[in-house]
């Protein structure tokens, strides 16, 4: 039983979704009546609003992002025997969609400050490894991965890069938007994302024509023209009644990552002087948005449960990293083989950032914070 009877949601979709409700029932009820839900207007119109925000040439709208991710494998058509080097610091899919096609995915440590893949770490394992034909960072947390050197050391190993944006759209790297930095990227708009559809959803962006182009067959089982295949693809289609509500929300989305950077900054100042390490921001990330605001902390069980017992809503991400999942035991990877990986996954701690959350409500998170490391 919670101690508090005030709550502080770690998301309030709810919320959010009171103050765009008129918006949504008039565009959702003629889209209902039409009875158009598959690959209808809303799509294009989505996809370009996308690609145009994303500052990416094309935007093709999938299922998912766990699917985005998939696609993006497909298309540049990578199998068994392949290898793509990765973070194990991330949500499943980021290694799953790769495992899910043959291709052997290489974890390399990450940046204990960032939490993002460690360029120095890449360079060593091209060197280890051979059939490496790309790299693939996530851009945890909303805050853009070093790109600049991941670019450098893929290209001189002739890889390419692809972007796990899931959880960074808008964010920036040095003045560009994540997604449209590598060949291709993979967003997310699973309802907690900073975008959220009122289901799943994603979307690939590229700058290459005959990427975008395959990636458009590939989601309709590889072809543009019904009941003829160029190749084999999956049922990956964006549901237009998605894309509908993602074409509403993006005329918020600026306005709430405004508020998410702004609730950060707040528990910046909130948390000074508490034993705890604070999320920071490297100079190459121009526009952290802030899909989480995520602290490192000791005894960090213990106070995730004192803050729901105070009515506090928090979130682990990620408690395993990837390299030591039971799925990747074959791989042979060992504990202690990616040492800060390892430690952030005993003491990050994501608080409730979202873009409703009231300065009254952080404050009252700060203070139970604080009261726990007092006591």
């Amino acid at each position: 039983m919670s101690s508090s009877k005030r709550q502080v949601p770690l998301l309030d979709l709810v919320a959010q979704h009171a103050t765009i409700r008129e918006e949504v029932l008039a565009e959702l009820i003629p889209l209902i009546d039409s009875q158009r839900f598959i690959m209808g207007p809303a799509v294009g119109e989505m996809e370009c609003k996308i690609a145009g925000y994303t500052q990416s040439k094309y935007a093709i709208g999938c299922a998912s992002g766990s699917d985005a991710l998939l696609l993006a494998w497909m298309a540049l058509e990578l199998g068994p025997g392949d290898k793509v080097i990765t973070t194990p610091y991330s949500f499943f899919a980021t290694a799953g969609s790769l495992a899910r096609i043959g291709v052997e995915p290489v974890f390399v440590d990450v940046e204990p400050d960032t939490f993002n893949l460690d360029p120095n770490q890449v360079e060593d394992a091209f060197r280890k490894h051979k059939n490496v034909w790309a790299v693939q960072p996530v851009h945890l947390y909303g805050g853009a991965a070093n790109m600049g050197p991941l670019l450098e050391v893929a290209q001189r190993n002739g890889a390419v890069v692809v972007e796990d944006a899931a959880q960074a759209i808008g964010a920036e790297y040095e003045g560009r938007r994540v997604g449209a930095i590598g060949a291709i990227g993979c967003f997310s708009f699973y309802p907690g994302k900073n975008l959220g559809a009122y289901g799943d959803a994603g979307v690939v962006t590229t700058n290459d024509p005959e990427l975008a182009d395959l990636l458009a067959k590939l989601r309709i089982h590889g072809g543009h023209n019904k009941y003829f295949h160029d190749l084999v693809g999956i049922n990956s289609r964006i549901d237009t009644l998605q894309a509908a509500v993602l074409k509403i929300k993006m005329r918020h989305l600026d306005k709430w990552t405004e508020l998410r950077q702004a609730n950060a900054a707040r528990y910046l100042k909130l948390l000074e002087g508490v034993p705890v390490l604070l999320p920071s921001v490297a100079p190459y990330q121009t526009r952290h948005v802030f899909n989480q605001f995520t602290i490192r902390c000791a005894r960090r069980d213990e106070l995730k449960v004192y803050l729901a017992e105070h009515g506090i809503g928090t979130e682990i991400y990620y408690p395993l990293p990837l390299h030591l999942q039971n799925c990747f035991s074959e791989l042979g990877y060992q504990k202690g083989d990616l040492p800060v990986s390892e430690q952030i996954a005993t003491e990050a701690l994501s608080l409730p950032v979202h873009p409703e959350l009231s300065e009254d409500d952080q404050v009252y998170v700060a203070e139970t914070i604080r009261a726990f490391y007092a006591k």
